[in-house]
């Protein structure tokens, strides 16, 4: 059972009590990320991220790691399209000492401008990274391939032209925008008791910033087909279907249904493609829900002279979900399989906070584990055959990186 609390301004906290464990994981949740910037200042969600690790007025980037080291905890944050988290696991004895910590960072991180020249660096060097890493990047240019100039077609890190340009005040004037007290959640999962949140409350209470509504403007599904030339010894393929919203009912049908399709390894892909061709060590898919869109996305990787054999694979095992639909031993398994990896992520009080932060920024509510196996349960073969028919309606996304730069031949025909 999860308890909330209001602070007065509308910061909003959140308490699941596990008393089974002897760690605490607590997350401060903001409602922003890549999608909420500009093709200006794409990246500086995630900048801001790396900025509240480099020193406070009374902490150095040194002092904040050791703080964390010394009592044997974790901290880390994370940046996606749509929020930006800070968070720290440690033994439920540190439960306070890791609230001061984070709640330091959140509120008096210096934004030095020495700091803010090196972590550029530090930055460009992730970005760097990520070019090296074609099986990731891929996924990027399915976004741009989906959403075109929408927010949600941008990078997460952004790229180096924009990232060069941030000064201090950049960054300041972006939090007070959106790091505002309504868009923030903190989530505590683990053994503590009620009086956590009063101490939460007294640190984040005093957050006197205007509230601002955030918008979102609503992007429009493109069946944009890109291709980049990249040295690689694999060719890597991203197929792109416009997909489901957060809190659409109809997510239920379409979770079972991409279980069946490319989620486990007794999935069909994972069975046509890689155990029966042997075309791909890793071939899988997955969906991704926003406030307004989603987007399904298939992925594999091959050989570069196999790139063409894998495509009409994949669209054949598509075409066949369509006409022939799935069976009832498939549907049973995977009903049980994804409520078996649900139940399975509650041992993991990081799991907890993240899911029970996610549904209440995304959702405005608590959606407990119980409904959300019912509503698994209830899912028909009718349901994932309407689901089917209405996704793989013959119009996607394609998102290509191999050493020719070129897309697959059956989609210039």
């Amino acid at each position: 059972m999860t308890q909330k609390h209001t602070c007065s301004n509308g910061v909003r906290i959140l308490l699941e009590k596990i008393p089974t464990v002897r760690s605490v994981t607590i997350g401060v949740w903001i409602g922003t990320g890549s999608r909420h910037e500009t093709e200006r200042n794409n990246g500086i969600s995630h900048f801001i991220e790396h900025m509240l690790f480099k020193g406070t007025a009374k902490r150095s980037a040194r002092d904040i790691a050791e703080a964390f080291d010394q009592i044997g905890g974790q901290v880390n944050a994370f940046t996606s399209k749509e929020y930006t988290c800070y968070y720290a696991r440690v033994l439920d004895e540190h439960a306070l000492y890791a609230v001061d910590v984070l709640s330091d960072m959140f509120f008096h991180s210096a934004l030095n401008e020495g700091e803010l020249k090196k972590e550029k660096q530090v930055v460009n060097e992730e970005i760097k990274m990520y070019e090296d890493t074609p099986d990731d990047l891929v996924h990027d240019l399915l976004s741009e391939a989906s959403y075109g100039q929408h927010p949600l077609g941008y990078p997460i890190l952004g790229i180096e032209e924009t990232l060069n340009k941030f000064h201090s005040d950049d960054l300041r004037n972006y939090m007070n925008n959106y790091y505002t007290p309504n868009n923030i959640v903190v989530s505590i999962a683990g053994n503590v008791d009620e009086s956590i949140i009063e101490s939460v409350d007294a640190t984040f209470s005093q957050y006197d910033v205007t509230a601002k509504e955030i918008g979102h403007e609503a992007p429009v599904f493109h069946s944009g087909k890109l291709a980049r030339k990249k040295e690689t010894e694999q060719a890597h393929i991203c197929l792109g279907f416009k997909g489901i919203a957060n809190g659409n009912e109809s997510v239920y049908p379409l979770i079972v249904m991409n279980n069946i399709l490319g989620g486990s390894m007794s999935s069909r892909l994972f069975q046509e493609v890689r155990e029966d061709k042997g075309l791909a060590y890793s071939i899988f898919s997955y969906h991704t829900s926003y406030r307004d869109s989603g987007l399904l996305t298939v992925y594999g990787g091959t050989g570069a002279e196999q790139l063409d054999q894998l495509y009409d694979t994949v669209l054949a095992s598509l075409d066949h979900l369509v006409k022939k639909g799935v069976s009832e031993r498939e549907l049973r398994n995977s009903k049980e399989q994804i409520k078996g990896n649900m139940m399975l992520s509650l041992e993991s009080t990081s799991s907890r906070m993240s899911r029970n932060a996610k549904n209440e920024l995304i959702l405005g509510r608590d959606r407990p584990m119980d409904e959300m196996s019912t509503k698994i349960d209830l899912v028909s073969l009718s349901d994932v055959h309407e689901i089917a028919a209405s996704i793989f309606n013959g119009s996607f996304s394609c998102s290509v990186i191999s050493p020719s730069g070129a897309l697959p031949k059956a989609i210039n025909k």
